[in-house]
């Protein structure tokens, strides 16, 4: 059902989906997907809609996540993990492999993704790899334009990652690269339909639990240095 719901609403107008990880240190980020329905789509799909950010709701909470409703047809979910496998597995219950409906042409939506951490005492190294296979709506999420015969897309989906340092290295792969937008701390791919699309990025994050366990040594030690230097004061009498 969620399915039919979904292609009816980027078949009737414009639908936009920003997607994204916010990295605060190696062990916690967030996963957020923000969606923004056309304002003529609102009252004319709101049964739909509703129905449709139902569900979303629903399974977002049953992996630890929350949703905000900004307006009637616009919604943010946000999934914390604080590692790698932990984002792959709540992605994986959260999304299904493929979506399909009843139309001429099968509708195949697949995603993937994967998150690898090499741990160097203070600081982490991830490689970042997420592929979307958007192939199959090329034909279907478009409309010709009355005047200059164009084509305008109905579905714009873009990603975005935000780390706390900025410093992204994009790697090309053997799909076709998509080309990047930066802005400070974060980069952003805009999604091609009709495309496998296919992002990897190495960066590095602050290993906050190293950071915090060497302060608490440093305290630890210092408290016993003080503690020890006052015992071998000589008493003057």
């Amino acid at each position: 059902m969620i399915l039919i719901i979904f292609m009816s609403l980027i078949l009737s107008g414009c639908v936009e989906y920003n997607l994204g990880i916010n990295f605060h240190d190696s062990n916690n980020a967030e996963w957020v997907q923000h969606i923004r329905i056309a304002e003529n789509l609102t009252s004319f799909s709101s049964d739909y809609l509703q129905e449709w950010f139902n569900v979303l709701s629903r399974r977002v909470s049953n992996i630890g996540g929350s949703t905000k409703y900004i307006s009637p047809g616009e919604l943010v979910v946000k999934i914390p993990f604080t590692h790698g496998q932990e984002l792959e597995e709540k992605l994986a219950s959260f999304y299904p492999h493929s979506l399909q409906t009843s139309l001429h042409e099968p509708i195949n939506i697949t995603s993937n993704i994967t998150l690898k951490e090499n741990n160097f005492l203070f600081l982490s190294r991830n490689n970042l790899i997420y592929q979307l296979d958007l192939r199959s709506l090329a034909g279907v999420v478009a409309q010709k334009n009355s005047s200059d015969k164009t084509q305008i897309s109905l579905f714009n989906i873009d990603f975005t990652l935000k780390t706390p340092w900025g410093n992204i290295k994009n790697i090309n792969s053997t799909v076709k690269p998509l080309p990047p937008e930066t802005n400070n701390q974060q980069i952003t791919w805009q999604m091609q339909l009709g495309e496998l699309n296919q992002i990897e990025v190495v960066f590095w994050l602050p290993n906050m639990l190293s950071i915090g366990t060497l302060i608490i040594i440093i305290i630890v030690l210092f408290g016993y240095y003080l503690k020890y230097s006052r015992l071998n004061i000589p008493n003057q009498s």
